[in-house]
This record gives structure tokens, sequence and C-alpha cells, in this order.
């Protein structure tokens, strides 16, 4: 775990944020991020060393990050950072399905001219990350894209709900955000096209599809890395 750790980008934890919060915040993103991957056990130790803190605050957050799903802490063995199922993938991605079709179809309706242009700003940020392998980047222009088509929906309690699972999306969409870049860009292309027209019923549909594909995409991966197992 120390060599994952020290190849990933330093996040000391700064001291004005309420330290528990901080640190949960932190290990929540390296999980994220894959800097701890799946199945990696977690030594509250090198955790500590790492974020410039003491093992207290680490060990309360991994105790909060076994309740929102991120850790399993395993009696006399540890703590390890959780393994996705293809059934939490499907059930996850399912709900954030829904969501997003609906996002893209009253995107579709509120876009101004302005909005569009930020949208294929988006696309070509994306599509220069997916150029040059760059999965942070990837992962954050993908993120970025589609929290704008939320924020141009306009639907606050809509917004709510697709930042509660936002977390979550970013984590399994990670480890196949590039193999799937080029296929889930060119649907990003069309999606924009629809919103563009104002065509809510085309915008819900490609929507619909995209978000389908990236989740058999994922429980394929899931699946293909069950029978290396």
């Amino acid at each position: 775990m120390r060599e994952a750790l020290t190849a990933a980008a330093s996040r000391r934890v700064t001291r004005p944020a309420p330290l528990r919060q901080a640190v949960y915040d932190a290990l929540t993103e390296l999980i994220i991020n894959g800097s701890l991957k799946p199945g990696q056990h977690l030594v509250e130790a090198e955790l500590a060393e790492h974020l410039g803190v003491s093992r207290q605050p680490v060990r309360e957050a991994l105790q909060r990050l076994q309740t929102a799903g991120w850790v399993d802490l395993r009696p006399a063995q540890g703590a390890f950072v959780h393994s996705p199922t293809e059934e939490e993938a499907a059930q996850l991605l399912g709900v954030r399905a829904v969501l997003e079709t609906y996002s893209a179809q009253l995107a579709a309706k509120n876009a101004k001219p302005e909005d569009i242009a930020h949208l294929d700003e988006l696309q070509l940020e994306g599509i220069a990350a997916l150029a040059d392998g760059d999965v942070e980047r990837l992962v954050s222009a993908n993120t970025a894209l589609h929290d704008f088509i939320t924020a141009v929906a306009d639907n606050a309690v809509l917004a709510e709900l697709i930042a509660q699972v936002g977390q979550k999306v970013r984590w399994y969409y990670t480890p196949i955000a590039k193999p799937r870049g080029k296929e889930a860009w060119n649907e990003h292309t069309q999606l924009i096209r629809a919103i563009a027209k104002g065509d809510a019923n085309l915008a819900g549909e490609v929507m619909r599809k995209h978000t389908e594909r990236t989740t058999e995409f994922y429980r394929k991966q899931i699946a293909a890395r069950a029978d290396q197992d």
C-alpha cells in the first residue's frame, strides 16, 4: 500500500477543515481515484503517515467508510477497500441511468446557445484527455460534462439525487474510463447535438443508451475480474 500512496499525488490534510471530515474525504478520494484499489488492505499507521495525522481520525474515518460502503472491516484481519459486486453496480448505475435520462430531457428544454457552447468545450477537453491517455483528466472531464447537463436541467431535487450517487459513479467509471473512452465520447457528441436541437425525447434516449452501455461495460469488467480470480 505504501507504494500506491507514494505514487498518488500527495493529499495531506489541512487543519482548517474539521479533521475527522477532512480525513474521511481524503480517504474517499484515494479510493475513488484508484490510489487505493478494491480489495486492498488498509493499514492505519501508513494512512496516518500519508495524510499527516494521528491514527485516531483514520480509525474513525474507516468506521464511517464501512458504513458508507467504501471499506470492509473484517474481524481479526483489518480494513480493506470494498470490492463492488455486479449486483451493486447494476443497482447504482441503474438509478443513475434513470436520473440522468431525465436530466438530459430537461437540459434539452432549457439549454441556451451559450450552454451548448460550453458543452462543446467540455467535449473537446474529454477528447483531448482521451488522446493523452490521462485517466484522471478523463474522469474529471466526464464528470464535468455530466454535471453541467444537470446544471442546465435546473431541477434542484434532481441535482441533489444525482449528487448522492455521483461519487460512486465516478469510482466505478475510473477503471473503465480509457477502455470505454472512444465509444463514450462519441455518445457524448450525439447527446450534445440532441440537446442543441432542443429534442427532449431524443436527448433522453441517447442518455439512456449511454448510461446503459456504461453499466454493461462495467459489469463485464467485474465478471472478467472474477474469472481471473
